[in-house]
């Protein structure tokens, strides 16, 4: 179950204190509960996969389509539907709920959520474009993003060029996120560091898809604290 997907939302960031006297910035997430509403196996689709459902939703606000389906699986209505491919289908089965429970013995995490929106930038601030020169013949395009294409050959702007447009409010993932602490009760998980988005905003989470060696934080205080203990043995 370690590639399965949670569904949840940005609370905010606070901090989290050791007895080290170190402060850790932390970002806490309110994880909703995966329903499993569905199961695809490769005789149907070609591949292996489970239909998750997150959050509640009214049934007025469903269409008559949804209303079916709901009904059909005879489960409560679901606001978000994740399909999420495993490898083996046998392990799960329609109705069953679970949590952060699947990250127990996890240390990393890779966050997917939006971005702020900016509207619409210019290249300075989109793409950090120095601007053209405050003196010297420029005049009124002083932030201007400067020249854009070639000659009559190829005669066009190529795609991607950077320019100024809509900054912000674009899908990004984070990678490596360390679990500093976790709520099961409530469902919470506290992650080190910060997230693309602003409070309240909704967030995919995942096993980091890197197999990451790098200590943590409780574990670089522990070794501290052996270290310590250590020396100060010698020195009696």
């Amino acid at each position: 179950m370690s590639n399965l997907e949670l569904f949840g939302k940005k609370l905010g960031m606070t901090r989290e204190f050791y007895t080290s006297g170190q402060s850790v910035p932390v970002t806490v997430l309110k994880i909703e509960k995966a329903r499993v509403i569905g199961l695809i196996n490769k005789e149907q689709r070609g591949y292996n996969a489970v239909q998750l459902g997150f959050g509640n939703i009214k049934i007025s606000k469903l269409s008559k389509q949804m209303k079916g389906f709901f009904a059909k699986k005879n489960t409560e209505p679901r606001r978000v539907l994740k399909e999420v491919r495993v490898d083996n289908i046998e392990n799960f089965k329609e109705g069953n709920e679970f949590g952060i429970e699947i990250f127990e013995n996890v240390k990393f995490i890779d966050v997917k959520s939006k971005t702020i929106g900016k509207g619409f930038a210019g290249a300075m601030k989109r793409h950090n474009f120095s601007g053209l020169r405050a003196t010297h013949g420029v005049s009124i395009s002083h932030r201007s993003h400067g020249s854009t294409g070639q000659r009559q050959d190829p005669g066009k702007v190529f795609k991607n060029k950077k320019m100024a447009g809509h900054m912000g409010d674009k899908f990004r993932t984070v990678q490596n996120l360390e679990i500093i602490k976790k709520d099961p009760e409530n469902q919470l998980l506290f992650i080190r560091g910060s997230i693309p988005g602003s409070k309240n905003s909704e967030v995919m989470v995942t096993k980091s898809v890197k197999n990451i060696n790098r200590s943590t934080i409780i574990e670089k205080i522990e070794a501290a604290k052996k270290a310590k203990s250590i020396a100060d043995k010698k020195k009696k």
